[in-house]
């Protein structure tokens, strides 16, 4: 087995990585080591696809909504 050190970790991101552990039931090295495989295993995501499904259910639906309409609704959310 290969070693890593990693210096300068986040204050915060070890307090996730160390709860996340925990609820694992896991050791903090073994949660990294998930985390990393986990990423490393991801699908990559693709914007174009995504784009293309929105349209489609969009279209499916019959919503449109105009920039005016986002403006609206961004407005309502800050009263």
């Amino acid at each position: 087995m290969n070693t890593i050190t990693i210096k300068n970790v986040p204050p915060a991101m070890h307090r996730i990585l160390k709860e996340r552990a925990k609820v694992h039931g896991r050791s903090l090295n073994k949660e990294v080591i998930a985390t990393l495989e986990g990423s490393l295993h991801a699908s990559p995501i693709d914007g174009d696809a995504i784009g293309r499904h929105a349209r489609a259910v969009r279209e499916s639906l019959g919503v449109y909504m105009t920039e005016q309409d986002l403006n609206e609704f961004k407005e309502a959310g800050r009263r």
